[in-house]
């Protein structure tokens, strides 16, 4: 029995790994430059010959999986390390800060990321049959963990399926929907139904996630948010805080940051003017939390950003 185990594991073994390579070379075929593509629908391919900065985004519900290479995001006070071993799961629109660690020309950092629509995600968790798993608790929006044999293979079908549209308009909902399965019976599957379904505290922070992104300019009323969900402002905070890794007004302020960002150099506003879009009423003030967030001051932050665009232009 024990050597039949261990030939079975050797067999997994070898077999991860040669899943491994042909991801590596099926994704640095697809993106050939520095930069992501999306060659299916919500299926997005990036690629980085170099460690970058931090980039702050907004990143979607979605799986994220590592052919090559090694990435760190950073969410409020915590800290998500991942490679090709492991892959990261998120359940709710999150503001976060991510970081290619391990890429070079010889060995670049491959990556993909599958969105997870709710909808897709609720279907399936019906047809497995798990909605009596209700969840009471909130739960972490944001996770990293083992990429096991099952969901790698899945994984690699759905990159092949790149080279043949056809197929994929057929296969590519129904390989989604293996993958969703089988998160929804791994280790992570009560994140995954807290992105399905309702009950306890965590729909109400969605909805609060929400009304933040919408409003991010308006002044944030925590007794009036925490009033509506019938919390204590206490408890509300603590919920939030449970399930997004930051406060609501970490939350709201990284969110007016990347939006006042977006807004200098895609409509090249002056810092002033981006600051009032965006709901600072203190231009001083919006320095220096702009500085405290990106490291720099806005003009500088700006000019560095153009500079990295013209030197990568495919980033």
């Amino acid at each position: 029995m024990d050597e039949r185990d261990g030939h079975q594991r050797e067999r997994q073994t070898v077999m991860q790994h040669a899943y491994r390579e042909e991801l590596v070379e099926r994704i640095g075929r697809v993106v050939r430059e520095d930069g992501v593509e999306e060659p299916l629908p919500g299926l997005h391919l990036a690629r980085s010959s170099v460690p970058f900065q931090p980039i702050h985004s907004v990143v979607e519900p979605s799986i994220c999986v590592i052919a090559q290479g090694s990435k760190e995001v950073l969410l409020g006070e915590s800290r998500y390390c991942y490679d090709p071993e492991h892959y990261l799961l998120t359940t709710i629109e999150l503001p976060r800060v991510s970081q290619v660690l391990s890429a070079s020309k010889e060995r670049p950092y491959l990556s993909l990321r599958l969105d997870l629509a709710p909808s897709l995600v609720s279907s399936v968790v019906v047809e497995a049959d798990y909605t009596w798993l209700k969840p009471h608790t909130a739960v972490s929006a944001i996770t990293v963990s083992p990429l096991d044999e099952n969901l790698l293979e899945a994984f690699v079908r759905l990159v092949r399926l790149v080279d043949s549209p056809a197929h994929a308009q057929v296969l590519g909902p129904l390989i989604t929907q293996e993958i969703l399965y089988w998160l929804l019976v791994g280790e992570q599957g009560s994140r995954l139904r807290h992105l399905a379904l309702q009950g306890g505290y965590t729909p109400d922070i969605v909805q609060t996630v929400k009304r933040l992104r919408q409003h991010f300019d308006q002044p944030l009323r925590i007794e009036e948010i925490a009033q509506d969900l019938g919390m204590s402002v206490s408890g509300f905070h603590h919920h939030f805080k449970a399930v997004t890794a930051l406060s609501p007004l970490q939350f709201q302020k990284q969110l007016r940051l990347q939006e006042a960002r977006r807004l200098m150099l895609s409509e090249n506003l002056d810092a002033t003017s981006a600051a009032y879009r965006v709901g600072y009423q203190d231009a001083a003030y919006f320095n220096r939390e702009y500085k405290s967030l990106f490291g720099v001051p806005p003009i500088r932050d700006v000019q560095r950003l153009r500079e990295e665009a013209l030197a990568f232009p495919n980033r």
